[in-house]
């Protein structure tokens, strides 16, 4: 059986948020071969979520959770794109909480966890974005340059425009 696809999450395989692993989910009650391991934010402690409760919404309506806090995004368009986000997209792994970059009104794909050495080819691309990352963090343009390692205590967070194609980047640090 395929995987269901998510429109913001291409490939939470790649990203360790779906993992191969038997389980019988808490949702559907059906055994399954993967498994979500990643944030999910509820009053109940929930474990073994199958990939596709996540897309149909049921797991977040069963157990009134969120994939991604709605207050760590960036703005978009239509309510929706939000809902979708919020409550059928599994989130990613980070040191704090967890934002979610949007353009062109809509949020961006998550692409992966980057270095510098994996996103230094996309500097002019990223140049607004490192900015920001400089200003927020007080930090030389080097500084940002030597501190962002990909597994490292200050870490970034590769998206993508599903428009435009344009790439953006969080960080966090540990």
């Amino acid at each position: 059986m395929n995987l269901p696809t998510f429109k913001y999450n291409l490939d939470p395989i790649k990203l360790g948020v779906i993992i191969e692993e038997e389980t019988i989910c808490p949702v559907c009650k059906k055994e399954r071969d993967f498994v979500y391991d990643g944030p999910f934010y509820s009053l109940e402690e929930v474990e073994g979520i199958c990939p596709w409760c996540i897309a149909d919404g049921s797991a977040a309506q069963k157990y009134e959770g969120d994939f991604q806090d709605s207050y760590s995004c960036d703005e978009v368009d239509k309510e929706e794109y939000l809902d979708e986000l919020i409550y059928r997209t599994p989130g990613y792994t980070s040191w704090q909480q967890g934002y979610w970059l949007s353009h062109c009104g809509d949020f961006c794909s998550i692409i992966g966890y980057v270095g510098w050495e994996e996103i230094k080819h996309l500097e002019n691309e990223l140049e607004s974005d490192i900015k920001r990352i400089c200003d927020d963090y007080n930090l030389t343009n080097e500084d940002f340059k030597n501190f962002l390692v990909n597994d490292g205590d200050f870490q970034g967070y590769l998206f993508q425009c599903n428009c435009c194609k344009k790439h953006r980047l969080h960080v966090d640090a540990s």
